[in-house]
């Protein structure tokens, strides 16, 4: 039998049912530290570092000479490609940035919004099995295109590609710190770390239950779970097709990867070259997990019918053969069009922003962008013809809710 299993059209419902994260457990395990840290500041936050990350500092600030000196280690090689990928990153968020504006909707009614940046942010940067240098850029990049003038980092171990990449990049507030503890710490604030109005980055379940726990709190990004991508190919190279799923897979042993298609050669060919390329990929104990228990390729009868349950799906990373099924898409995190594009090249160097929603979330919201670093805050500049006009459409809808000093305020302006 195939490690990748190949399904009819029929499974679709119980192959694409969300995999839900389990949460229930992690959230209660983190409440108490969440609850420490909110009242006990440093030293609740200390002995939980100590505990799980094997904190031995006197503060978990990384200073900028420590993080200069990682710099120096890393390879020009390394150090090229950090910044080549910021470049990117930094146009992209550019391209995404609200411009302010007023627009006159009647006579002297003029209407508008100006955009101000977030004060302090906090950038969570994963550094277990596998620490994300490339997160650090994907998160402080478009908050430093935002205006954001306190760029906070974190991360539990100290990587030298991770403080290293801060240290390039011109992030100076840089923090070893890892876990909830961490999450509630720039959540509530402590004397050594900041309080943030928004933290962002993906982490461990521990992590997400402390952002699901806190969301209202403190502004978080989304709660992510189990990493995913979709594929809908018709034709293909089907080397490339196995590879992009191994890629996915490699992330986590929850990790799904599912192939949509009507050919049954192709979706036999993939199945066959993903057992082929597990044979001598380095990274096979996670991925050959994820392959079989949460990854498929299911038989569809149409392209379009593809699309359809891909949107019933809403991935994180969804791939499509060509620009013209873009129409066909309402539900996705990110989009990636024909073969060249492959979802390693948006979780490195393209621009986008590979910190994405999970688990259905793509059916909200879009990936992180610089939108998530700034506030849009509305202006009104009314003339006295232009309230006069309005004057009793105010004043009726104020006194059909019973609030008189509304319809006051309005009518003594005009007296």
């Amino acid at each position: 039998m195939a490690l990748l299993r190949i399904l009819p059209r029929s499974r679709a419902t119980s192959l694409l049912k969300r995999r839900q994260v389990q949460l229930a457990e992690a959230v209660a395990t983190v409440e108490p530290i969440l609850a420490a840290v909110e009242r006990d500041g440093d030293r609740a936050l200390f002995e939980y570092a100590r505990r799980f990350d094997g904190f031995d500092r006197k503060s978990p600030r990384v200073s900028p000479a420590e993080c200069a000196a990682a710099a120096k280690t890393l390879s020009p090689a390394f150090v090229k490609a950090v910044r080549a990928a910021a470049a990117n990153v930094r146009e992209f968020a550019r391209f995404q940035l609200p411009k302010p504006g007023t627009i006159e909707v009647a006579p002297g009614l003029k209407l508008g919004y100006v955009v101000r940046p977030l004060e302090t942010v906090a950038a969570y940067i994963p550094s277990g099995r596998y620490p994300l240098p490339s997160t650090l850029v994907m998160t402080t990049q478009p908050a430093q295109v935002a205006g954001v003038s306190n760029i906070c980092v974190t991360s539990p171990r100290f990587v030298p590609g991770i403080f290293g990449a801060a240290h390039l990049l011109g992030v100076t507030n840089a923090f070893l710190l890892g876990g909830a503890h961490a999450i509630a710490a720039f959540a509530f604030g402590t004397r050594t770390v900041p309080r943030a109005d928004r933290i962002v980055g993906p982490g461990n379940i521990y992590v997400a239950a402390a952002k699901k726990l806190l969301a209202g709190q403190v502004g978080i990004d989304f709660i992510a779970g189990p990493t995913e991508i979709l594929i809908i190919a018709g034709q293909g190279n089907p080397r490339w097709i196995a590879a992009d799923m191994l890629a996915q897979a490699e992330h986590d042993t929850d990790a799904a990867a599912i192939l949509l298609t009507p050919d049954s050669t192709l979706a036999a060919e993939v199945a066959a070259e993903v057992e082929l390329q597990l044979e001598t990929l380095p990274t096979a104990s996670v991925a050959r997990t994820a392959i079989r228990k949460n990854s498929a390729i299911l038989l569809v009868d149409s392209l379009e019918e593809a699309c359809e349950l891909s949107n019933r799906f809403a991935p994180e990373h969804l791939s499509i053969p060509s620009a013209k099924y873009l129409k066909q898409i309402q539900h996705a995190g990110g989009i990636f069009i024909g073969g060249y594009s492959p979802e390693a090249a948006g979780d490195y160097a393209s621009g986008p922003n590979h910190v994405l929603p999970t688990s259905g979330a793509a059916r909200l919201r879009g990936g992180l962008s610089v939108t998530d670093f700034v506030k849009i805050i509305t202006t009104q500049q009314l003339s006295p013809g232009a309230l006069r006009a309005l004057a009793p459409s105010i004043t009726t809808l104020a006194r059909a809710e019973g609030l008189e000093a509304h319809a006051r305020s309005v009518e003594e302006r005009l007296r």
